[in-house]
């Protein structure tokens, strides 16, 4: 069970690591693109391409939808980045119960954007935890955890693809020591339980009144979804990676350029200021700061921001 990309990732490990997948839940396609054509999630699109029965409900409250999975008999669940509810009696089904790929080390970031959130904290480390799922949100005991540390220049893009590897390993070894009958479940810790609410494009808005290291995160940790942006001469303006924070003390107020050359464009913060490599007028390609600058009016003493004007 499951829906994007992560989730393709660990039902290939799983056929390629000569598991049964007797069958397939994903969610269901949904219009995208300027055209609204409907599209597949990566789940739905591999079960296809491999020929899985495949179900898409959308919804998995009913028992029209526990009598699916049922038909299967299924031994055991898997389930990675779904994106639905499961109740108690969908959670009975398989024999063994239900398994979740969670991209953290609970029991910090429960929810839905784990990745995100550990970057946007400034999290050393993350991983996956290989849980035994319960009614609560990611609060299941534990089988397995694999740990990572989170690079200094990490985009949550990246991070996905590398907790999507591991986690594509560790369900492997899960799943082998739940069949050999020496998997042991322990109870996550009371302390330290904090929560990864869903993302919204507001999480991409720059507040140039925080601190350079806070925003520095911010850009990487919601690249390339929602991406991160402030405004100019009344437009949308993305900040995308690589963004530098620099520790020097500003005295214009936050959100003014001190800066914009072939170094990039610096930027006043509520602490420090932030170094901008990459910019991008929506609705144009992504320019390095270099070119930006050549191409784009910008220089010191421009305001960036909600009520940002291209006045000095």
């Amino acid at each position: 069970m499951g829906t994007p990309e992560l989730a393709a990732v660990v039902l290939q490990a799983l056929l390629d690591g000569g598991h049964e997948v007797v069958g397939v839940v994903s969610q269901p396609d949904r219009p995208a693109g300027r055209g609204k054509r409907l599209v597949s999630p990566p789940v739905a699109a591999l079960a296809r391409e491999r020929g899985l029965p495949l179900i898409q409900p959308a919804s998995c409250k009913g028992a029209d939808f526990r009598e699916a999975i049922a038909a299967w008999s299924p031994d055991v669940a898997v389930v990675a980045a779904f994106g639905h509810i499961l109740g108690p009696r969908a959670l009975a089904v398989p024999r063994l119960g239900c398994i979740n790929v969670h991209a953290s080390l609970l029991p910090r970031w429960r929810g839905a954007s784990p990745i995100q959130r550990a970057i946007a904290a400034g999290d050393a480390e993350t991983g996956v935890c290989i849980m035994q799922m319960d009614p609560g949100m990611d609060t299941g005991p534990v089988l397995l955890v694999r740990r990572l540390t989170i690079a200094p220049d990490e985009t949550a893009e990246t991070l996905h693809d590398r907790l999507a590897a591991l986690g594509a390993e560790a369900i492997g070894a899960a799943l082998d020591a739940v069949e050999r009958g020496t998997a042991r479940a322990l109870p996550q810790p009371t302390e330290g339980v904090t929560y990864a609410p869903r993302i919204t494009k507001g999480d991409g808005a720059i507040d140039w009144t925080r601190p350079a290291v806070e925003l520095e995160r911010q850009v990487r940790a919601f690249h390339p979804w929602p991406g991160t942006a402030t405004h100019w001469d009344g437009r949308a303006l993305k900040v995308l990676p690589p963004v530098t924070a620099l520790p020097e003390t500003p005295g214009p107020a936050p959100g003014t350029v001190l800066a914009a050359g072939t170094d990039g464009v610096e930027v006043a913060c509520g602490a420090g200021v932030l170094r901008l490599g990459r910019l991008q007028v929506a609705g144009k390609k992504p320019l390095d700061a270099a070119q930006f600058v050549a191409g784009h009016p910008i220089s010191p003493g421009i305001v960036f921001g909600p009520q940002a004007s291209s006045e000095p």
